[in-house]
């Protein structure tokens, strides 16, 4: 055997030259592999200049040196990527993402509290965007998922919101339903924490304008919600 098992380290071999080439290469691994951090889970072109140690989860559809190699950690060391296969249970920090991803050789990569031997998930999410303001309401292009249960939906304002007192965050029919009279300042913001609640289909969230309508201004959303899957077989 020339590797370990898991984390694929070079093994030192009986009467090796060179041997601490061979130890420095394991040490950068475990460096990099110990409590993985990843820049993100979702680029498919790789950086054109990337740090040394750095580390990806490569998605499908990946091009360039990370044609390919779906699925797999592609590390920067010395220059060159290398790569290593995950295993199942195995969990990885998303710094784009902002969350704690588990593997499962079935589904990749989800942000789960727990997976089932055959592939059923309950993954925690938090989706996020940006939503620009203008007339008595706007629905965000940040949709609430069908079939999640929604704890909450927070907001900040990102850019001072002119031609209203005041703003809601809700839905259709429900305009104020994480919030109401939020504040217009930048910075300003509320976290709409509600009883859980289930969607059945992608559903906006929506702005509306309390005491006039917008002229200007952008808002910041965040959905909070817990998203269910079935098993895959």
């Amino acid at each position: 055997m020339s590797d370990t098992p898991r984390l694929a380290l070079p093994l030192v071999a009986a009467a090796q030259a060179q041997k601490h080439v061979t130890v420095n290469e394991a040490l950068s691994l475990v460096d990099t592999l110990m409590q993985p951090v990843a820049a993100s889970a979702s680029e498919t072109v790789p950086p054109a200049t990337p740090a040394e140690g750095a580390l990806y989860a490569v998605p499908a559809g990946a091009t360039g040196a990370w044609a390919g190699r779906d699925g797999s950690l592609a590390l920067w060391l010395a220059g060159a990527w290398s790569y290593r296969t995950p295993w199942r249970g195995m969990t990885l920090f998303v710094a784009d993402r902002g969350e704690l991803a588990l593997y499962d050789t079935a589904l990749g990569w989800v942000a789960a509290r727990a997976v089932s031997p055959h592939g059923a998930a309950m993954a925690e999410a938090v989706i996020e965007g940006e939503v620009t303001l203008a007339g008595d309401s706007v629905d965000s292009a940040v949709l609430i998922p069908a079939r999640s249960v929604v704890i909450g939906v927070s907001t900040r304002t990102t850019q001072a919101v002119t031609g209203s007192s005041s703003y809601h965050c809700g839905i259709s029919g429900e305009p104020a339903k994480f919030g109401g009279s939020l504040g217009v300042a930048p910075g300003a913001s509320n976290v709409g924490v509600i009883g859980p609640t289930a969607f059945y289909a992608d559903t906006p969230v929506r702005i509306t304008a309390n005491g006039g309508s917008f002229t200007a201004g952008r808002v910041r959303i965040a959905v909070h919600c817990l998203r269910p899957s079935a098993p895959l077989s």
